[in-house]
């Protein structure tokens, strides 16, 4: 499986454990940024890259830049961009707000193996 993966969340434990995952299943991870602005940058760094970015999972609450001004910001630059927003529950709101700036699904936070495999294979499949 060549699905290449951008992880982009503030937290290093979660991009850990989100790599875990992704790398257990044969996907691989082009890129691990801390905030929306790096994950833009490198999203864009690659994209006529063979590492292009086929999927970005992304945090909604972030320093520099938020997930939702990210995936505007990626939208614009790339309206075929397939992005998964990563939250907590307290972040409903917010993840109305992201797919409808072209989010195509959420995995909600704690990370369940099961659910994000399942979530990442539903939007992969749908494109």
């Amino acid at each position: 499986m060549d699905i290449n993966v951008l992880i982009v969340d503030d937290t290093m434990f979660m991009r850990s454990l989100l790599k875990t995952i992704l790398t257990k299943r044969g996907y691989n991870v082009v890129g691990e940024e801390g905030d929306g602005q790096k994950a833009l940058e490198k999203y864009i760094e690659l994209y006529n890259k063979p590492e292009k970015v086929d999927l970005v999972l992304m945090d909604i609450t972030m320093p520099v830049m938020d997930g939702i001004e990210a995936v505007k910001r990626l939208k614009q630059f790339d309206k075929d961009a397939v992005i998964v927003m990563c939250s907590s529950v307290s972040s409903e709101q917010n993840v109305f707000h992201a797919l409808q700036e072209g989010a195509k699904h959420f995995i909600r936070k704690p990370f369940e193996e099961a659910k994000v495999i399942e979530t990442i294979e539903f939007v992969l499949n749908k494109r």
